[in-house]
């Protein structure tokens, strides 16, 4: 019963939710979707009704499953960055993050395996739902060591797309980076190379002196 498709399907399933909704929320047809809520149905995972269905959360292959996901994945920083698409909230990468987005990885600072928290705004009346899947899913919020999320919930907030990634604007972005400008001196100037824009920033010929 473990695959890809399973596994998405448990993670942004809510305890009462719709095919629909867990369809658009996975990225997985709703063909596929109702596939693989079937079977789930079939070994008592979810109990279906006319619209709705509802998660056994005591169901022995929805435990195990879960605890495969928590074992797997709860250090690993690249779920971390996906999984918040799976909860069908609204959310944007900020700070740190949105230079890493923004210079398409090209420029990190201050984060390591054993710390890296995740900066990313999150809609404020989403909060309690991005709460509910950290919970059911054992991430880390604010945490002192390991793969963590630093959210700020926001009540609106802009949202640019860099490559299908939700963060800051591109100018607020560059605002932040200016305000701490020797840690992302560096940085500033690949915005400049990558984007066309002049930031009078020249950090290469500096250090070519």
């Amino acid at each position: 019963m473990i695959n890809p498709h399973i596994m998405k399907i448990i993670i942004a399933a809510r305890k009462t939710d719709s095919i629909n909704a867990i369809s658009k929320r996975a990225g997985i047809s709703f063909g596929w979707t109702h596939k693989w809520v079937t079977e789930l149905a079939r070994e008592g995972v979810v109990k279906p009704s006319r619209m709705m269905l509802t998660i056994n959360t005591k169901n022995l292959v929805y435990k195990k499953t879960l605890a495969y996901i928590k074992a797997i994945f709860r250090q690993d920083i690249r779920f971390y960055y996906s999984v918040l698409s799976l909860m069908g909230i609204v959310y944007c990468f900020t700070k740190t993050d949105a230079v890493f987005v923004w210079t398409k990885g090209g420029y990190q600072i201050g984060r390591s395996k054993e710390y890296y928290p995740i900066f990313a705004k999150i809609r404020k009346q989403d909060k309690k739902i991005f709460e509910d899947y950290v919970r059911k899913l054992g991430l880390q919020v604010n945490a002192k060591r390991g793969v963590f999320f630093h959210p700020e919930f926001v009540q609106d907030f802009p949202i640019e797309m860099c490559e299908n990634i939700p963060v800051d604007p591109l100018e607020d972005t560059i605002a932040f980076m200016k305000k701490q400008f020797y840690n992302f001196q560096p940085a500033l100037e690949m915005i400049q190379e990558m984007y066309g824009m002049e930031l009078g920033v020249h950090y290469k010929e500096i250090w070519q002196l």
